[in-house]
């Protein structure tokens, strides 16, 4: 792979206009290789020679001599290796931007040679790139440096919080012993790591310094002077760490447990309870407990805040190297187009500058691993690396093969049973009306399920295709999240089980002496939504529990809004929860059918019962009802106006599928007409919201012409496809009011197409929403979640204030 499309797939997505324009620089640089081809030529050989004559050819030494031809100065342009300036092609000085900031600019010297415009453009273009990844990264470390020393002071309280937990005041405990058997335990570990290492080697120097971030009360700045001390400095250190007394060990002073009067809970955790809590006002209990159920609560947040830095400080290690490494690439392309040497003195510039030689990032990783395995993983190194640095979900051989065989499995049943239906003529049968009416929305219900899979398959596949980190904006945990290969593997298994037993229960017939049909075939059905829905609970680690886990919790949150704080999964669920209005209502079939031993006969009695008809109308409004809840919620919340309108759009929606539901109960001309007024008005505004609001196309003044700045599909077809595909389908509820009539259609197939095309259509809307969202957190470079802290110091609030 070459290294444009290697360093492109390695970038943090959300980060990509920080990064080096690599691709841009490389136009530049065939711009000055076609000049040079166009007005040099290569010199001809001369006749008779086939082949350079590379025999003779003068011997230069197997050391290449170091040619200075070009010098780099970080304050003046003079060559610090005396080179003759003239020979040279470029001075890189360091100056000060018009933002108050430091950058770097090159003169090119060679102006005068022809085709050297190009070059200086060249090389204008080439600081510009350099200045914008060298500020991003400043800035990026400033703020892990300011998250680094809210750390210390979450570790100091956690040390003290630990100790207070594990020897409670009584007439046994001396805190001064105490502090004094934690400080040794400290040391002698501290000294451990020291001794494993050579005494020489910076590594193990480091290794000292490392429960400084989490038990010295110390800022992000004296952190970091005591990492960059001279040698002298910190073998004194190393010194002082293989004493035993504790007294001398310098940065291992457990935290004082006069920490906690200054320390209060931060109320992280949403429950139902604790929203009723803050909606009537009721103050929340911020002291501290002193209990073991309050300490493993901590732990486990800053568990979750140590990880996220982690992930953070690998990312901004790798952009610092994926970078170095591109001005590397495209200088010594350079020198190769224009047979210079300017590489190495430029290079020598990136070395020296921020991006180059700042290695706080480094030590703050190394602070970090060796916090959480101590202090997190029970000194455990191979537990808690495997934590902190998780290793990618890899595609299995045997996903794949299940994947395709089971992908076969359902077209050959779908194939035998169109073929059983037409040799037998089943459909010409007098029970096939029966048939249609209770075993076809049996049956459709598994159909409806594995549509949707199939089209979140589709969707994961081109996230991945065109880079939309999904993972990150769903909140995945990191490693867990699944390719379209997995989810379609699942799908396949309950569309292969669901096509068998169709086939197993296609008789028309009744038993003429018990007017009965057969009870294990009529059970079919509901024996396979039962295994589906214990699989989808088993507490095993089977079958994609952190996935299951995951969707059941963002469902839990759904179905219980608004007493759950909305977060984007929660309502990207109940979103889809809105397109299975049908499969909800076949749910619902189910219970009935099976409930009062409609099976037995094969009738279906359930649309004459009150309580039945009533449900149709609360089954298809939950969803919607869920979404309007928790727009409500976030209006409350984030005070947002545009939450209210998209309440507003959801109540619209409630009222016209309600008034559809009444007109097919009661086909009456003034049900009719309030039907055809809320659904218009419904669709008009959903489908307004959807293109505007959640896609972010149809905007007027954007460079794309009615679409949006950013795109990522290269063709633009797609997305006005994509629009004109949204409108149609958003006007399917056309048939519920029009009542279409096709000859060789049943009602139920009927309802089952214009269903299966709403799940289409959610599917082409999932794509959209995020490739949105995603091009939302670009714009703001943001790839981190935010991690809430257990412990909220007094001195903070008074810094807010």
């Amino acid at each position: 792979m070459k290294f444009g499309k290697e360093f492109s797939s390695q970038m943090v997505p959300e980060w990509h206009e920080a990064y080096m324009n690599y691709n841009f620089l490389k136009t530049l640089l065939k711009d000055i290789h076609k000049f040079r081809q166009h007005n040099k030529p290569p010199a001809a050989l001369p006749a008779g020679l086939n082949r350079r004559p590379t025999l003779y050819r003068a011997f230069s030494g197997l050391i290449h001599k170091q040619f200075s031809t070009r010098q780099y100065s970080p304050s003046s342009a003079a060559n610090p290796e005396g080179g003759d300036i003239e020979s040279q092609a470029i001075l890189v000085n360091s100056v000060n931007r018009h933002d108050g900031s430091d950058g770097y600019q090159t003169t090119f010297l060679m102006t005068a040679e022809e085709g050297g415009e190009y070059e200086l453009v060249y090389f204008r273009r080439l600081d510009e790139e350099f200045n914008k990844v060298d500020k991003f990264y400043r800035s990026k470390v400033e703020e892990v440096m300011k998250e680094a020393a809210m750390l210390n002071k979450q570790m100091d309280a956690l040390i003290a919080f630990r100790i207070k937990v594990e020897n409670p005041p009584g007439a046994y405990f001396d805190r001064s012993m105490e502090m004094t058997r934690l400080a040794s335990d400290i040391a002698t570990s501290t000294a451990a790591l020291a001794a494993s290492t050579p005494r020489g080697a910076r590594a193990s120097r480091r290794v000292a310094f490392m429960d400084v971030i989490q038990e010295r009360g110390s800022n992000s700045h004296e952190v970091q002077s005591e990492e960059s001390g001279d040698d002298d400095k910190e073998s004194s250190v190393n010194r002082k760490v293989e004493v035993e007394k504790p007294k001398n060990v310098r940065g291992t002073r457990p935290a004082p447990l006069q920490v906690l009067e200054r320390v209060t809970m931060n109320n992280t955790q949403e429950t139902p309870r604790s929203t009723i809590k803050g909606f009537l006002n009721v103050p929340n209990q911020t002291e501290l407990t002193f209990n073991r159920e309050n300490l493993r609560k901590v732990e486990g947040q800053l568990k979750k805040a140590f990880v996220e830095f982690y992930q953070k400080l690998r990312l901004l290690k790798s952009f610092s190297f994926l970078n170095t490494l591109a001005f590397s690439k495209i200088m010594k392309k350079y020198d190769k187009i224009t047979s210079r040497d300017a590489s190495k003195a430029y290079m020598k510039m990136v070395d020296n500058s921020y991006l180059g030689s700042s290695d706080e990032v480094t030590k703050l990783m190394e602070r970090v691993e060796a916090t959480y395995i101590k202090h997190f993983a029970n000194a455990n190194r191979s537990k808690g690396m495997a934590i902190l640095r998780p290793k990618a979900r890899r595609e299995r051989h045997r996903t794949t093969f299940s994947t395709g065989f089971f992908a076969g499995c359902t077209a050959a049943l779908i194939l035998a049973l169109i073929l059983i239906i037409r040799a037998r003529k089943i459909m010409d049968e007098p029970g096939r009306t029966k048939y249609m009416e209770t075993m076809f929305p049996l049956y459709s219900l598994f159909g409806f399920i594995v549509l949707h899979m199939v089209m979140y398959a589709a969707d994961v596949y081109f996230w991945r295709k065109y880079r939309v980190n999904y993972s990150f904006i769903f909140g995945f945990k990191p490693g867990t999240e699944l390719g379209y290969r997995e989810v379609l593997l699942p799908g396949f298994i309950v569309a292969a089980l669901a096509l068998g037993c169709v086939l197993s229960n296609l008789d028309m017939e009744m038993d003429p002496k018990t007017k009965d049909y057969k009870a294990i075939t009529e059970l079919l059905p509901l024996m396979l939504l039962v295994s589906v829905v214990v699989v989808l609970i088993c507490p095993l680690n089977i079958v994609y529990r952190s996935s299951r886990y995951f969707f059941l919790t963002c469902l839990c949150h759904a179905l219980l809004a608004p007493l759950y704080k909305v977060t984007l999964p929660d309502f990207f669920l109940a979103d889809q929860l809105t397109s299975q209005v049908q499969a909800l209502r076949s749910v619902e079939f189910y219970i009935c059918y099976y409930g009062w031993g409609d099976y037995k006969h094969r009738e279906n009695t359930c649309k004459s019962h009150d309580v039945y008809k009533t449900f149709l109308f609360l089954v298809a409004a939950v969803p919607y009802m869920s979404r309007l809840l928790q727009c409500l919620r976030r209006l409350y919340e984030e005070k947002d106006p545009m939450q209210g309108y998209n309440g507003i759009k959801y109540f619209l929606t409630i009222v016209a599928v309600s008034v559809r539901t009444a007109y097919s109960i009661d086909k009456g001309l003034s049900w009719k007409v309030v039907a055809w007024v809320f659904s218009i008005s419904a669709a008009i505004v959903s489908t307004y919201w959807d293109l505007v609001i959640d896609w972010g196309l149809l905007q007027r003044n954007s460079k794309n012409r009615w679409l949006r700045d950013k795109l990522l599909i290269p063709h633009q077809s797609v997305y006005f496809g994509a629009i004109g595909l949204n409108v149609l389908l958003r006007f399917a509820w056309l048939q519920t009011v029009l009542n279409f009539q096709v000859s060789f259609l049943h009602r139920e197939t009927l309802i089952a197409i214009v269903a299966s095309l709403e799940i289409i259509r959610r599917g082409i809307w999932n794509f959209f929403r995020l490739e949105n969202e995603h091009l939302n957190n670009v714009g703001k470079y943001r790839a981190f979640k935010s991690v809430p802290l257990p412990f909220n110091y007094d001195e903070d609030d008074d810094k807010d204030e």
